[in-house]
């Protein structure tokens, strides 16, 4: 791979990075492609080299997500009676390390643009579906019950940090420091 190749890759993940933070923060519709190459210091037909659209922009931020739970969920190491409580801290590092796609891609299902909906579907079928083989590969009872408890637990902890209602969810609690906790108990991260 050339140099040239490189910054091309780099800047592409810069793209990413920013567009997660402003979809994160603005929402959707509220996020311009224009906003996006600005936060990157690169022009906007600079974003529309590598995607063409917005909606191009938003499904590769949440493909991304997607690929890192398949990805933590697949390659999570733990004895049966432990699974569920490790693949639990798996999810809970990717908020904590890549907080602003990781809640866009939990709550992407609100999007109701057609291709984000359907995408969006696909995704949380793939992922129960790997959770529901975890489980059942590690020989737990009632697999599916677990999976589908194991996302909506997921899905829970998206809520609460997105409106910051942090005594619905009182995962941070367990390790206050790493989570970046202040005395309030608000995430400062």
């Amino acid at each position: 791979m050339t140099s040239k190749d490189e910054a091309s890759l780099n800047r592409k993940e810069q793209i990413l990075d920013a567009a997660a933070t402003l979809f994160a923060q603005l929402g959707y519709y509220k996020t311009t492609t224009a906003r996006v190459a600005q936060a990157v210091g690169v022009t906007q037909p600079y974003v529309f080299h590598f995607f063409t659209t917005k909606e191009a922009l938003y499904l590769a931020v949440l493909e991304r997500a997607y690929q890192r739970i398949l990805y933590a969920f697949t390659s999570v190491e733990a004895p049966p009676e432990h699974l569920q409580e490790t693949m639990g801290k798996a999810f809970v590092d990717l908020l904590v390390d890549h907080r602003d796609e990781i809640l866009l891609i939990m709550m992407a299902y609100t999007t109701p643009e057609p291709a984000i909906r359907e995408h969006t579907r696909q995704q949380f079928e793939l992922i129960y579906e790997r959770v529901e083989n975890r489980f059942t590969q590690a020989g737990l009872e009632d697999p599916q019950d677990k999976a589908s408890s194991f996302i909506g637990h997921g899905l829970l902890i998206a809520m609460s940090e997105t409106l910051d209602l942090p005594h619905i969810c009182r995962w941070r609690e367990k390790d206050p420091e790493k989570y970046g906790l202040h005395d309030s108990g608000s995430a400062g991260v």
